[in-house]
């Protein structure tokens, strides 16, 4: 099972201490444990926003993939990029993977109003624009052929109220953090090999 991580500085794991507590290993560790053998290759870049994904899903196949999980969608919601934009450079890498014959996994732009540097009266404000932007890639997903996997649903309650989840830069989340979203992950891994 040839496993690779593409996306952001989550899909990197940045933020955690140890590696083995990174979402790459994570997933690959419970691969292992349902019986397959697993090669991981982690192509995920800090600060990449969906406009990045097209090298990496050329590396991912480049070297062979059978399973990506993408992470993406922080810094395009940091840096103001338009919903339709992201969601579309989304979609055709998802596009791109599945005629590789990949399963594809997608962790959709994360609620960051839960992030402890956004003040407290324009939460709501982000975690519309947030939720809003996450729906765009929803659909993109699903039409590329992907699945979707709804971490954000699963995770941000707890990290808004969790101080620990976040590393000590209280943006990235923690090795802790990191355990929670594989968690969330895994049904929707789980799902996309069982298709």
């Amino acid at each position: 099972m040839r496993l690779r991580l593409l996306g952001d500085s989550i899909a990197a794991g940045v933020g955690s201490t140890r590696r083995e507590d990174t979402p790459g290993p994570l997933l690959a560790a419970r691969l292992r444990a349902a019986g397959h053998e697993v090669d991981l290759k982690v192509h995920a870049v800090p600060g990449a926003r969906s406009a990045d994904l097209a090298a990496q899903v050329r590396a991912a196949i480049a070297g062979g993939v059978d399973l990506a999980v993408i992470v993406i969608g922080a810094n395009d919601l940091t840096r103001f990029v338009p919903a339709h934009i992201g969601a579309q450079q989304l979609h055709d890498a998802v596009a791109d993977l599945r005629r590789a014959d990949a399963h594809v996994v997608v962790s959709t732009a994360p609620d960051l109003s839960v992030v402890a540097h956004v003040p407290p009266a324009l939460r709501d404000v982000v975690s519309a624009v947030s939720r809003d932007y996450a729906q765009a890639q929803v659909q993109a997903v699903i039409r590329a052929g992907g699945v979707v996997a709804h971490v954000e649903r699963a995770v941000s309650a707890r990290f808004a109220t969790d101080p620990s989840l976040f590393a000590a830069d209280r943006f990235h989340p923690s090795g802790a953090g990191y355990r929670v979203i594989a968690e969330a992950l895994a049904p929707a891994v789980e799902a996309a090999l069982s298709a």
